[in-house]
């Protein structure tokens, strides 16, 4: 059971994710409406250790956003639903020796932190092209979080602005997952905060990558424009060994 919603998912079947899925978007409206919000909010479905069935139950019931963490499961998955029309979002860390087999494969990438990460994407990116990428910070100065510290976030967007095969859309974190909801939500302002003052600099950062199947109410409460969703949709992992 989720603490914000109440809501309660045994393991997913095919017959049950659509009802999942209404149940998930009537608090988010709910949320929003009481928050003052009226954008869309984009859930990512994560299949990070379920197999390509599964991305394709996810396609079935309407989503048509999916996320990995690991490069190589993505790419398995990728080719084995390759008829599935599908935005496939990068949402853990890699190296940057990775970046050869990333590039082009992700309509976005979640998890940048780093300079020498955005350079080693930007250097595969053809000419002429570009790779939609997220900024990953570290809001909740959790030591088991990735993402760059919030302080050395305006210096690593102007780092990355003469990478013109990069375009920044916006910024990613994760709350501490032993925060209760107020912490969950300073977390997710913070993100916020940080995004709209690059944004009053000239920046366009239209996406706000917070909130997961733990915390994603207080997310669409500040704000969140995409929620990486997995357990709650799918069921729990527990019985799973990778």
């Amino acid at each position: 059971m989720t603490p914000q919603t109440g809501l309660y998912f045994p393991a997913m079947s095919d017959s049950i994710l659509p009802a999942r899925l209404q149940e998930i978007r009537e608090v988010i409206a709910t949320r929003q409406a009481a928050s003052g919000w009226s954008h869309t909010v984009r859930i990512v479905a994560v299949t990070k250790t379920f197999g390509p069935e599964v991305v394709r139950a996810a396609a079935a019931a309407g989503l048509t956003d999916v996320g990995e963490n690991r490069v190589q499961e993505a790419l398995v998955k990728q080719e084995a639903c390759a008829d599935v029309a599908f935005a496939w979002h990068l949402i853990g860390g890699f190296q940057t020796n990775k970046a050869r087999q990333v590039v082009g494969r992700f309509a976005l990438i979640h998890s940048v932190d780093r300079e020498e990460l955005a350079a080693a994407i930007a250097r595969r990116v053809p000419e002429g092209s570009q790779q939609a990428v997220l900024v990953q910070v570290n809001c909740s100065a959790a030591p088991q979080k990735g993402g760059v510290a919030p302080e050395a976030w305006p210096p690593l967007l102007a780092a990355l602005r003469p990478h013109s095969t990069l375009r920044v859309r916006g910024l990613m974190t994760m709350a501490a997952f032993e925060a209760d909801e107020a912490g969950q939500r300073r977390t997710f302002a913070l993100l916020r905060t940080l995004r709209d003052a690059a944004v009053a600099e000239g920046h366009d950062l239209p996406e706000l990558s917070m909130g997961m199947s733990n915390d994603f109410g207080a997310a669409v409460t500040e704000g969140a424009t995409m929620l990486r969703l997995g357990s709650l949709l799918f069921g729990a992992r527990e019985a799973l060994t990778h």
